[in-house]
């Protein structure tokens, strides 16, 4: 922790005890390491009872996989990492993309980062930019240059795509989610197989996703920015 943190062992030492005193981490194991302690769980519930943000994005999210018959889930922007906190299956396929708990998505891999980028601020952009890109895939977009000319495209529709940039074989739509301050905060998305992918398809999910994902901003108080396209079938 201190080398993590640049500071000196002794005081590294001082506010992990104090930390400690309130719960929020604990010592387990012989060797007595850190972890989380029972403190997040407490402020954790305080927080879903005051904002219950996984549950309405869930509702959300049932809604988006019943009308499009596909995987749908929200993901949230955390500092520089944008985590998964909640997705639905559809049951109308035996052939469908899974999700992991707590999932983090590489902001310049996935349609649900781009969503995100296109409507964040110019500096979060370049810094996110200038960072390792890593290939998760043979098609995911490494070049910033090609990566702005997506953002773009972002910006002018209101609606993020990508195929296989992520995880192969999967093309995903996804829509930005704001904050009461028309930031943006996450984005929803749906995910489905590349095979099953037709026009219809694809002009389906995009007017859907983009609906469902401004009726979550609405439902968390946000607003979208001046200018933010709102054709559902864009």
């Amino acid at each position: 922790m201190a080398r993590l943190s640049g500071i000196n062992k002794a005081t590294a030492h001082r506010l992990l005890s104090e930390l400690a005193e309130q719960g929020f981490v604990e010592q387990i194991g012989t060797g007595r390491e850190y972890r989380l302690g029972p403190a997040f769980l407490r402020l954790a519930s305080l927080r879903e009872a005051a904002v219950p943000m996984r549950e309405v994005s869930l509702n959300v999210l049932r809604a988006l996989s019943d009308a499009t018959n596909e995987t749908a889930h929200m993901s949230m922007l955390r500092g520089a990492r944008l985590e998964t906190i909640a997705y639905t299956y559809s049951p109308q396929h035996r052939t469908r993309v899974m999700m992991e708990d707590a999932e983090t998505l590489a902001l310049h891999a996935t349609s649900s980062g781009l969503a995100v980028l296109a409507f964040s601020a110019p500096e979060f952009v370049d810094t996110i930019l200038a960072g390792p890109l890593d290939a998760h895939t043979p098609d995911t977009v490494t070049d910033p240059a090609q990566l702005r000319a997506l953002l773009v495209k972002v910006r002018q529709t209101g609606i993020a795509d990508y195929v296989g940039g992520f995880e192969e074989d999967v093309h995903s739509h996804a829509a930005p989610v704001f904050d009461a301050a028309q930031a943006v905060v996450g984005a929803v998305a749906v995910a489905a197989p590349v095979a099953r992918m037709d026009a219809d398809l694809i002009a389906h999910i995009r007017a859907e996703v983009k609906r469902h994902a401004q009726d979550l901003s609405r439902q968390l108080g946000g607003l979208p920015p001046d200018g933010f396209n709102q054709d559902f079938g864009a």
